[in-house]
């Protein structure tokens, strides 16, 4: 049973996203937020916004650390859990990145571990872009986690599967010239037949990202390859992490 589009609607509210999702590595999660809070040296206080923030995972780190922090995601189901969370320094809105927030507001805004590149046209893309430009005070700073294409290109895995308390995942991953996608089936005894999501994530280049952020008022001033912060090199570096200035 293939579920309607927009994708990410159906895939980020439904359990078994959460379920697949659940043991990322949090402990290189919290060291690369410790990484850049101490690359960054924000001031005491200083205010941020977490865009797609999911289940507030980095937005609960920031806020530990003294920010005064805000989350927004698309999910309900997310932002429903991350409310529990919440505090005086730490608020959670369910939001569309693609539409307007609050304007010249923040020190900071972040958008971590491919949560962009979901859209189906350039124009909502740049829309939400625009919003995160926006939502920044003048000077602030914006950075963006992406993945790195030529990286992910070589060193897809295309097929695999994962068994999760009963659960049984079946994922197929590929790319043409301007997506990488992911196909879960999710088979589970509850169920009266399988569910199937496909993921779809465009290949966007620090090129790209230089035109859109630029378009947008922002100013790349840093480019790392890893959450250890090596120097980016297109071919070998993982990530493309992306430090940027609202002029």
């Amino acid at each position: 049973m293939e579920s309607s589009h927009p994708w990410f609607k159906d895939w980020f509210n439904s359990p078994y996203y959460h379920q697949l999702y659940f043991n990322r590595d949090e402990k290189e999660a919290a060291a690369f937020i410790d990484k850049l809070i101490n690359h960054l040296q924000p001031p005491a206080g200083a205010t941020m916004l977490d865009v797609a923030c999911g289940k507030g995972r980095h937005s609960i780190h920031l806020a530990e650390k003294g920010f005064d922090v805000t989350g927004i995601d698309l999910s309900e189901e997310s932002i429903d859990e991350a409310l529990k969370s919440q505090t005086d320094q730490l608020h959670f809105y369910r939001h569309d990145m693609r539409l307007p927030f609050w304007i010249n507001y923040f020190d900071y805004a972040f958008n971590f571990f491919t949560s962009f590149g979901y859209f189906a046209t350039r124009r909502e893309h740049d829309n939400a872009i625009r919003t995160i430009a926006q939502s920044i005070k003048h000077n602030g700073t914006f950075v963006m986690d992406y993945l790195n294409t030529h990286y992910s290109e070589d060193h897809l895995v295309h097929q695999f599967e994962k068994e999760i308390d009963g659960v049984n995942y079946f994922i197929t991953k590929w790319f043409d010239e301007t997506h990488f996608y992911k196909k879960i089936q999710v088979e589970d005894d509850a169920l009266s037949e399988p569910l199937i999501y496909t993921e779809k994530v465009a290949k966007f280049s620090l090129g790209d990202f230089t035109d859109m952020f630029a378009y947008q008022g922002l100013q790349i001033q840093e480019v790392f390859g890893d959450y250890n912060f090596a120097d980016y090199n297109v071919k070998t570096s993982p990530r493309l992490i992306m430090i940027a200035k609202k002029k």
